[in-house]
């Protein structure tokens, strides 16, 4: 294990999250997509939700990928999330739902037809 990650695992889980073990909302999945609000003041923010900030601002992210780049657990990211929705710095928004996906025959027609063009 390197010197960092050691040194970042001093900070448990319950402190990040302020003890608690679950988010404000149960909203969040592995594949929600969290974008950041860049008009909301950094000011009073935790280091992690400042980072999570700073992540978000580049352009939307999923709940995995927020928690992979914090190396935070995926519960423990929940939580900073949810904490970030309720204050109006970030907004998530739930992945299109297989349902509404275009059939996969029309994208390769449309597919055929581009490489046709070419």
């Amino acid at each position: 294990m390197s010197p960092g990650r050691r040194e970042r695992g001093l900070v448990r889980p319950y402190v990040v999250t302020d003890g608690r073990a679950y988010p404000t909302r149960n909203t969040f999945d592995l594949v929600t997509l969290v974008m950041a609000h860049p008009d909301r003041p950094l000011t009073g923010l935790s280091p992690e939700k400042r980072r999570v900030m700073e992540l978000c601002l580049g352009g939307a992210l999923s709940v995995a990928e927020v928690a992979g780049y914090l190396e935070l657990p995926v519960s423990v990211t929940k939580v900073l999330l949810g904490d970030l929705v309720d204050s109006g710095h970030i907004s998530a928004r739930a992945p299109i739902p297989p349902a509404e996906l275009p059939e996969v025959q029309l994208l390769q027609e449309v597919l055929d037809g581009l490489r046709a063009c070419l």
